[in-house]
């Protein structure tokens, strides 16, 4: 069974921003992106809300392969980049990528900030409750739920010349 799939407009993600500015209820001293799907909503939040500390995240999980051939979605992750500890050490941390799937990623960015002794809120535009590997963890914020598989219209010609190239 192939997943639904939704195509958004420029307008869909000002709605989606605009439907999470109210939710937050306090200021943040800071923002970490998770690159590359959480650049454009952070960015887009950032200016929203006047958030002038933002930092990067970048998390890679090996791939890997189970004998029955199914990705292992068990691996530690890779952090490729990550602010240092004192940029997060007893700050409130708004961490945003575009879509909590499995929520391995935004967990493991959350899980370092705290480490860290910063205090991470989570947020992401879609929330896929029925990915989620994180029983009832849930995004702090969010402005969607959804199981189909999203593309935001920064990825339009990625998928587009993605879908050229399976269908040869």
């Amino acid at each position: 069974m192939q997943q639904r799939k939704e195509v958004l407009t420029w307008n869909d993600v000002d709605m989606l921003i605009d439907h999470l500015l109210p939710q937050f209820d306090i200021a943040f001293d800071g923002m970490i992106m998770i690159s590359r799907g959480g650049i454009v909503p952070g960015g887009l939040l950032a200016e929203a809300m006047d958030i002038q500390k933002l930092l990067i995240a970048s998390v890679d999980f090996p791939y890997e392969l189970e004998e029955m051939e199914r990705p292992r979605l068990l691996a530690w992750p890779q952090f490729l980049m990550f602010p240092e500890d004192e940029l997060l050490s007893g700050d409130r941390i708004l961490i945003v990528d575009d879509v909590w799937g499995s929520g391995r990623t935004i967990t493991s960015v959350k899980n370092r900030v705290s480490a860290a002794g910063g205090f991470p809120h989570t947020c992401v535009l879609h929330f896929n409750p029925y990915r989620n590997l994180f029983g009832t963890n849930r995004p702090d914020y969010f402005a969607a739920i959804t199981d189909a598989f999203i593309v935001y219209p920064w990825e339009v010609d990625r998928d587009l010349q993605g879908s050229m190239l399976r269908d040869l």
